[in-house]
């Protein structure tokens, strides 16, 4: 039925609507605000929008007096059908935001699929608890210990190549973490719920330290200007700074050789950390390739 109001309505008028949706379900609320910026409509063009969408979806959408602003309903189910990976980009890099739509590309182009995906009404969960700034409460599944009930502080998502993660303060642990977003279960949103001091995000010494690393050619390699080409390298050195949470993340996702002997071989092991110690006390460093602690290396 709703393929069918929505194939009556104009282009322009199916953005807006799936800008609506995409804003209650994934951030719990949208304002009049968020259409005038977006497509430079007139506040009243948006206040009608807004009762379209409405009338479309009745259960979808609150008016909230009290933050004069429109919410997500409590009997909320999404009349589009966003792509996850699309979803993704949308919150990650803030473009995309229109009706989910097949397009041709230009060129052939082939994109690798991913292997793992997230729930979308879990991940919106998520993305409501980060943009309002209070608790999850969760179900976990961890490998080692298995399923736990947890409340949890989301305050970013991170990709690490293989899945997507959420960083959060765990209360039961104690501790800034990173929680696999495919397996959290049954997740509740706290709306109301206060947040404590050492809880929020610039208390994570690991997501507020910024590691400076340089990467060089692998001096295994029998062509390294080669390398230097692919990567733009300057002087034979590539720059790049990284979050401490996810620096180990995305070497291993690189393939950087990590050892401070450059003994790791193999093709996939283009590029070498030039000085190994950049990453003392980066937590996650274990996961980056041939990386040994100082205790190792004295």
């Amino acid at each position: 039925m709703f393929n069918k109001v929505i194939a009556k309505l104009t282009q322009p008028q199916r953005d807006r609507m799936a800008f609506t949706e995409l804003r209650l379900r994934f951030l719990g609320e949208i304002r009049r605000q968020d259409l005038v910026s977006r497509f430079g409509i007139q506040s009243a063009a948006a206040t009608r929008d807004l009762t379209l969408y409405k009338e479309l979806a009745p259960t979808n959408i609150e008016y909230d007096s009290k933050g004069k602003s429109y919410v997500i309903g409590s009997e909320f189910c999404p009349i589009f059908d966003f792509p996850r990976e699309r979803v993704l980009i949308w919150l990650s890099q803030g473009f995309g935001d229109g009706e989910p739509m097949l397009r041709t590309p230009w060129v052939p182009c082939e994109i690798p699929s991913r292997l793992t995906q997230p729930n979308l009404d879990t991940l919106a969960a998520v993305t409501r608890a980060i943009h309002f700034q209070c608790p999850l409460k969760i179900e976990y599944y961890s490998i080692t210990n298995g399923k736990s009930i947890r409340e949890i502080i989301p305050f970013a998502l991170t990709d690490n190549g293989l899945r997507w993660h959420v960083r959060a303060f765990d209360r039961k642990s104690q501790e800034f973490r990173d929680f696999v977003i495919t397996r959290i279960k049954q997740p509740l949103v706290m709306k109301d719920a206060g947040v404590l001091a050492h809880e929020r995000s610039d208390q994570d010494i690991q997501w507020t330290r910024i590691v400076e690393l340089e990467l060089v050619p692998h001096p295994d390699q029998p062509y390294p200007e080669i390398t230097e080409m692919d990567y733009t390298m300057t002087n034979g050195i590539l720059n790049v700074n990284l979050r401490a949470a996810t620096a180990g993340y995305m070497l291993r996702k690189w393939s950087v050789d990590c050892s401070p002997d450059h003994s790791l071989r193999g093709h996939e092991y283009r590029l070498w950390l030039k000085d190994h110690l950049a990453l003392y006390g980066v937590k996650n460093a274990v996961l980056a390739p041939g990386y040994q602690s100082s205790k190792h290396t004295s």
